[in-house]
Parts: structure tokens; C-alpha cells; sequence
């Protein structure tokens, strides 16, 4: 590294300033993509007339799931914009799309006001949101590890997690306090219309938060430097086997996040029989523990590295995955399935944690956000984003417990990856100290 790069190096204090900066956005964003889960139980009857509860959730997760269609796209547009033309630069288009989503859904009129338009809308404004989350992980991981210094590259990285885990924290938080302050029928009504309301409001606040992020490092020596064009064509010639190995380390522990995270509140409530208001506590009680125990992780990594977290992820969630579900299903007390969803989110920190500093590790900078963003947004379409779909279905089909056998089936998978691939603690692409 050349004297003047080391002089444009940041100080501790910059790289604390940005890594806030960043993580708020990425709160937000993240915010107003869970807000949709955390609400389907009752926005789903306004959008989709059915009898059965379990179809209007189906036809809900559905949609969800096509929104993780548009993930891939958003990795690729963005993550080849944000490599052109800055990190800063993808993240604040990326929270103006979701912004524009939210608002969208906050006003869309229901099923008997308006027909097939409602379900229509709503699947355009999950669609933006899908533009938007795709291009958000490619970017907010690279600039968080490029801003965060060699080593304490895992600490801080591992604040994205923490920022994905508070948005949906503050979402299930938000749901709380309106079960608190609104009727079961205010909340069916209208209710259900505030979170979505907030979250474009605060989308805007952030717009103009990140408009003065400054700029990495690695972003700025790759330009000066005349590196090759961030693309797709560059990603798979040049780079196809870390492109395969984010695919694979993703699939396990993605459908194992989204299992205990998104789809577990609805499980407690149609599987477990407990109360929607007690699901939607335990799910925000351990999901604040989650959220701790990710920097603790992060930190740990810089320790002793990324493989043997990944690989503790990888073995206990082999072991644990079955017998935690099965145990939950048949459980009435609400402790007992508290402790059973918070030992499955501790087995899943060792994915969370580090995930993101490990794929920004595997490539350099002219192509990393484009690397991280689209083998993980693939990977996140074909099981992140289906896992509650496929749960449900497993569940109409009367053949729940097979859900519990793929998610199994898929950290295998990724443990395989997990052991043959190098440490990336060890072998890192990011050249800055």
C-alpha cells in the first residue's frame, strides 16, 4: 500500500462515525421489510377473502416470497452500481426504493374497495422492496467491512445482523405497543396501516442521513487504480468458485434464520396453539438476545476466525434443528418454547454473525459488492424467502415435520462448505489494515 493510500486511511473515530451511519440505514431498511411479516396475521383477510386462515397466510407468504424474487435483480443493479460508483451511493438509492414500498402498501385500499388491484399493488410494493433489500446486503456488508479496519473487521461487520435483527425487533416492537393500544378490531381495521406509515417516514430521514457517508477506502484506491468493471460477466469468468461457495454457506444458515426468526412467530401461534400477543413476545424477547450476542460473536471471530463459528453453526444446527421443532410443536408453556426458539437462534449466531465480513473477505474490491450481493440474494430467493411458504404448505399438506427434515437437510449442506473452505480471517481480499 502506497503512502498516500495510508495517509486517505480513516481514523478510528471516522470508521465508528460511518459504521453507525450506515448500520441506522440498514436498521431502517430492514425495519420496513419485516414489517410485513410481523402484520400479515392482520393485514392478510384485507388483501386475500378466504375462510381459511391458513390460506390467507399462504397467499401472504406467497407474496413475501415473490418479493425475494426481485432480491437477485436488486443484488445485480445495485451491487454492480454501488461498485461503479461508491458504496454511499447504492445505499442511499437502495433506502429511497424501500421508502417508496412501504408508503405504497400504508395506502393501498383492500380487496372489497378495489378487487384484484389490492393483491396486484401489494405485490408491486413488495417487488420494490425486493429491488431495494437485494441492493442493501451487497452494499451495507461491504462498506461495514471496509470501513471497520483488519482487526476488528468481525466486530463490527457483525453490526449489519444487529441492524437486521432491530429492524424487525423494532417491528414486532411496534406491533406490541399497538396490541397494547388498539382493539382486536382497530388493529384488523386500520391499525395494521401504521407501521408501514412509519417506516416511509423514517426511510426519508435516512435518505438524507446517508447522503453525507463518506466513502471507503478499497472503493476509492480500486478506482484510482484503473481495477477491471464491476459485472456479471467479470463475476462468473473470474470469480466462480466464491461465487458458488457464497451460494452454498448461505442456504443453511439463511432457511435457518428465517425458520426461527420470521416464520417462527406464525409457528407458535397455528403449530404451538399459543396466542398471538405471547408469540409476538417471545419472538421479540429472543430476538433481542439474538441481536446481543451478535457483536460477542463478531468479536470472537477475530480471535480464533470465521471457520470454527461457521462450523459450530454448521454441526449443532445438524444435530439440534430436529428435535428443537418437534419439541416446540407439542410445548403449551410459553417459557419452555422461549428457551427452545433461543437455542436455536444461538446455534444460528455462528452463520449471523460473521456472515457478511466472510463473503465481503472472498473478493476484491472492484467486484465486491456485486459478489457479496448476488450469489447470497440468489441463495436468500430459493430458501430465505420460500422457507415460510414451504413451511406452510408442508403444514396444509399434513406433513409439517418434513419442514424440519429440509432445514436440516440444507445447514448439512452448507457444514460441507463450511469445513473444505479456507478461513477468510486468514485469507482476506480486503487489503486494508
Amino acid at each position: 500500500m502506497s503512502a498516500a493510500t495510508e495517509q486517505d486511511a480513516p481514523t478510528q473515530a471516522q470508521r465508528l462515525k460511518a459504521i453507525i451511519g450506515g448500520s441506522t440505514g440498514n436498521l431502517v431498511e430492514w425495519y420496513d421489510w419485516y414489517a410485513y411479516a410481523a402484520f400479515t396475521i392482520y393485514f392478510a383477510p384485507h388483501f386475500f377473502p378466504s375462510e381459511d386462515r391458513t390460506a390467507q397466510l399462504l397467499s401472504a407468504a406467497g407474496i413475501f416470497a415473490v418479493g425475494f424474487l426481485m432480491r437477485p435483480i436488486g443484488a445485480w443493479l445495485m451491487g454492480v452500481y454501488a461498485d461503479r460508483h461508491g458504496r454511499k451511493s447504492g445505499l442511499t438509492l437502495s433506502v429511497a426504493l424501500m421508502c417508496a414500498g412501504s408508503l405504497l402498501i400504508a395506502v393501498t385500499p383492500g380487496y372489497e374497495t378495489i378487487g384484484v388491484a389490492a393483491p396486484l399493488l401489494l405485490v408491486l410494493a413488495r417487488l420494490m422492496q425486493g429491488l431495494s433489500i437485494g441492493g442493501e446486503y451487497g452494499a451495507s456488508a461491504t462498506y461495514l467491512s471496509e470501513m471497520a479496519g483488519k482487526n476488528r473487521r468481525g466486530f463490527f461487520s457483525s453490526f449489519q445482523y444487529v441492524t437486521l435483527i432491530a429492524g424487525q425487533l423494532v417491528a414486532i416492537c411496534v406491533l406490541l405497543l399497538l396490541q397494547a393500544t388498539l382493539s382486536e378490531a382497530q388493529l384488523d381495521a386500520w391499525g395494521w396501516r401504521i407501521p408501514f406509515f412509519i417506516g416511509g417516514l423514517l426511510a426519508v430521514i435516512v435518505f438524507w442521513l446517508r447522503r453525507g457517508l463518506a466513502e471507503t477506502q478499497s472503493f476509492a484506491v480500486a478506482k484510482a487504480q484503473g481495477a477491471p468493471k464491476s459485472g456479471f460477466v467479470e463475476l462468473i469468468t473470474n470469480h466462480p468458485r466464491e461465487t458458488l461457495t457464497v451460494m452454498l454457506l448461505t442456504a443453511g444458515g439463511t432457511i435457518a434464520f428465517y425458520a426461527y426468526s420470521i416464520y417462527m412467530q406464525k409457528f407458535l401461534v397455528i403449530t404451538s396453539g399459543l396466542s398471538r400477543e405471547v408469540a409476538s413476545q417471545i419472538n421479540a424477547a429472543t430476538l433481542f438476545l439474538f441481536m446481543l450476542l451478535q457483536p460477542v460473536a463478531g468479536a470472537l471471530s477475530d480471535r480464533i476466525g470465521r471457520k470454527p463459528l461457521m462450523i459450530g453453526f454448521g454441526v449443532m444446527g445438524v444435530l439440534c434443528t430436529y428435535p428443537i421443532f418437534t419439541t416446540l410443536a407439542v410445548t403449551k408453556d410459553p417459557i419452555v418454547a422461549g428457551l427452545l426458539v433461543m437455542a436455536g437462534l444461538v446455534i444460528v449466531t455462528g452463520y449471523t454473525s460473521i456472515n457478511a465480513v466472510v463473503k465481503a473477505e472472498l473478493f476484491p474490491a472492484h467486484i465486491r459488492a456485486l459478489g457479496v450481493a448476488l450469489p447470497y440474494a440468489l441463495a436468500n430467493t430459493l430458501f430465505g424467502g420460500t422457507a415460510e411458504f414451504v413451511a406452510l404448505w408442508f403444514k396444509q399438506a399434513g406433513i409439517e415435520q418434513a419442514f424440519y427434515i429440509y432445514v436440516t437437510v440444507m445447514i448439512a449442506i452448507s457444514l460441507t462448505v463450511y469445513v473444505r473452505m479456507r478461513d477468510t480471517a486468514k485469507h482476506s481480499q480486503i487489503q486494508e489494515d
